[in-house]
């Protein structure tokens, strides 16, 4: 087995201590000079404080494995950062993408041959021959060791590093925001030592949204059912139903309202199709989650419920990764308001 980073690296200093091999002075101050500037010159050492773990990178990851977590929130961000070279197995994909040819570059990713398990995702014995040096998950779900997965723990003693994203430590999303997606980019910036790039991206994501969000200031808030395609989460007829998290973020800068937020705590509800038929829907947001034709379902869904305001007018939108924790909620942001203001943008 090879040996511990961080073992390695404390063994390193204090063989530098011993020697006084590390500086040029007896006080240790033109050592420590030397050692700032190189840290500044490389971005390295770089310390992420993710879920209580604090994880030190002393260099740029080369084998990232994404896992899936019903996301794309991750890969979506390497890409964006210009990283996919970086990745040697990829799980996540959503099928389709608002950004061009987002979609097409996750189907090229490499996918490390994993055959996932019953959790739909890469378990522990396969995770561990991939031999990556970082290992990122949506939630601490992916490495929670009852449902089959590598532990942090374990991962560490193999020399790999992991990350969960922000709001995943307690695998509760409900409180997840547009900052979250922010946060994600500037942790794998500073993790990859390419932060500018990062900075960048959300400077250019902030100025859009904060440009339509003033269009929209003082409109009415049409009241919106957000809802993932043709999937089932619960027992009822409508259990992929948004409640909660970043997807309200979203609306709110939109200038819309979540029709269904106070229908649970969670971020989804699990709906009777009598209560959807009792609730005013102005407008539809359906999120494509690997279904070819959202569209339709948006159709069938408002042929279904034809007292809503919505399918009166035949308002809805279909989405996919924009909706999500990811690079992208921008994209997300302009055409909901562009469906639900025509006339203010």
């Amino acid at each position: 087995m090879p040996m511990n980073r961080p073992v390695a690296t404390a063994l390193a200093a204090a063989l530098c201590l011993l020697t006084a091999a590390c500086g040029s002075s007896s006080d240790g101050k033109a050592g420590d000079a030397t050692a700032e500037a190189a840290a500044s010159k490389t971005g390295y050492p770089v310390t992420l404080d993710n879920c209580g773990q604090k994880e030190t990178f002393d260099k740029a990851p080369g084998r990232v494995v994404v896992m899936n977590g019903a996301s794309v929130a991750e890969v979506s961000t390497l890409l964006a950062l210009g990283l996919g070279d970086r990745i040697v197995a990829n799980q996540q994909s959503y099928g389709n993408s608002e950004v061009p040819g987002r979609a097409e570059a996750i189907e090229k990713l490499p996918d490390g041959g994993v055959k996932q398990n019953d959790a739909f995702d890469v378990p522990r014995e396969t995770m561990i021959g991939l031999r990556p040096d970082l290992v990122l998950s949506t939630t601490a779900y992916g490495f929670d060791e009852k449902n089959g997965f590598a532990t942090r723990d374990q991962l560490k003693d193999v020399g790999a590093h992991s990350y969960v994203s922000p709001q995943g430590c307690d695998q509760d999303t409900s409180k997840m925001t547009i900052a979250d997606s922010y946060r994600l980019l500037r942790d794998m910036g500073k993790v990859f030592n390419v932060s500018d790039k990062a900075e960048e991206l959300i400077a250019a994501s902030e100025k859009k949204i904060a440009a339509v969000a003033d269009k929209v200031k003082g409109e009415k808030k049409p009241r919106v059912m957000v809802l993932f395609s043709n999937m089932s989460m619960g027992g009822n007829d409508f259990s992929s139903v948004v409640a909660k998290g970043i997807y309200n973020d979203i609306l709110a800068e939109a200038g819309g309202a979540n029709a269904f937020e106070n229908a649970s705590e969670g971020s989804f509800a699990d709906l009777s199709k009598e209560k959807v038929a009792a609730t005013d829907v102005d407008a539809l947001v359906v999120i494509g989650y690997n279904d070819p034709d959202p569209a339709a379902y948006a159709e069938k869904l408002l042929k279904e419920f034809p007292q809503w305001p919505a399918a009166r007018n035949s308002t809805y939108v279909t989405l996919s990764d924009s909706m999500y924790l990811g690079p992208s909620n921008d994209l997300a942001v302009e055409k909901i308001a562009k469906m639900l203001h025509p006339d203010a943008l």
